[in-house]
């Protein structure tokens, strides 16, 4: 079975799918999906800006398969063309063969070698910051209860992760010489200063929550900006942070909390750029409620099950849908994004048979 996984990554690395420049239409890679699925009924939706989805199904499953098909762009760093796949002794290597083309190559596999019911959803959007596909076709109602996220987990059942929320803050002041006596309340810059400590002191007082393995509230400022020069009152500034909340965090009730961090008037912007909920989403009963059903749909598929993680996936979207939600796919998320990436031969046989006898035992 690696011989036909590996020959499907080859063709599926060859397409150029980065993201951005969100440049990715409905022929091309979709073309060789469809010729690969042909006792599937397939049905393609362009949501625009390189979004586009395909949803393949055959029977009548009540179980998805989902897996993204756009790699973040190359860079200079890499050591041959990224295009190209390359086989050595234990790892395959090429752009999107971590993250997470190696999975779509698992599941064309699966699919030629078995008959039964089987869904899969592939996507082109995940990188973009902007899950229009994902969104899209949970608008549907479709008719699934569970969902497998394919991002990279070593072959290990991932039932919990984090929220993430972006933030654009601008702040107010009023232009003057520094030299005034209202310098210290009137510049954008202090308070945007100002708002900063008061948010990291907060994040740390986080520091005892805890849910599922993972600890605390992650956060991060990573940009500030503003003001003209040294003796001049900052007029405005601009803030951009996000934050990683755990999923007994309410991202609503965090932004509430951040909004006051400042004197009132202070802030002349507020706005979240990007949300994504965690995995699984709800208050703190629901969301260990969630979990434990993912985790018997982790035990009744024979899937080992690891530990919670900090990164974001679109599991935490089927999940808030009402759909029991799992990350399980190949690849170490530690070569995910990086230069000459790779995934372990044994980690695509691994995951490969898993699907095969997924599907074969329904």
């Amino acid at each position: 079975m690696l011989a036909k996984t590996l020959k499907h990554l080859e063709a599926l690395v060859s397409f150029d799918t980065r993201n951005p420049p969100r440049a990715i239409g409905t022929g091309g890679i979709f073309d060789y999906l469809r010729s690969q699925l042909a006792d599937f009924n397939i049905e393609v939706t362009d949501y625009g800006d390189g979004a586009v989805s395909m949803l393949a199904v055959r029977g009548n499953p009540r179980r998805l398969f989902n897996v993204h098909l756009d790699t973040v762009p190359s860079s200079e760093a890499w050591s041959a063309d990224p295009h190209r796949l390359r086989v050595t002794e234990d790892r395959a290597i090429g752009l999107g063969a971590c993250d997470i083309k190696g999975a779509a190559a698992g599941l064309l596999t699966a699919a030629s070698v078995t008959k039964g019911d089987a869904a899969f959803l592939f996507s082109t959007d995940e990188e973009a910051n902007d899950p229009r596909c994902i969104a899209g076709f949970l608008a549907t109602a479709p008719a699934f209860e569970e969902a497998i996220v394919a991002e990279p987990t070593r072959c290990e059942a991932v039932l919990a992760h984090r929220g993430i929320s972006s933030v654009l803050l601008k702040f107010r002041g009023m232009a003057g010489h520094a030299s005034g006596a209202n310098a210290m309340q009137a510049s954008a810059l202090h308070q945007s200063i100002r708002w900063g400590g008061r948010a990291l002191d907060f994040v740390e007082s986080q520091a005892h929550q805890r849910f599922g393995g993972l600890t605390g509230l992650r956060f991060n400022i990573g940009r500030v900006e503003g003001g003209i020069k040294a003796n001049m009152i900052a007029p405005s500034a601009e803030m951009r942070f996000g934050f990683r909340p755990l999923p007994s965090m309410s991202i609503d009730a965090l932004h509430e909390h951040f909004g006051t961090l400042v004197e009132a008037g202070a802030i002349e912007r507020y706005e979240e750029t990007f949300r994504g909920p965690s995995l699984p989403s709800g208050d703190v009963a629901d969301a260990e409620h969630r979990r434990l059903e993912a985790r018997d749909l982790a035990d009744a598929l024979q899937l080992p099950i690891g530990n919670a993680v900090d990164f974001w996936t679109e599991a935490s979207l089927f999940s808030a849908a009402g759909l029991t939600a799992i990350v399980y796919g190949p690849g170490d998320i530690a070569q995910a994004h990086t230069a000459d990436e790779w995934v372990e031969l044994q980690q695509l046989r691994q995951y490969t048979d898993s699907v095969i006898r997924i599907l074969e035992n329904p």
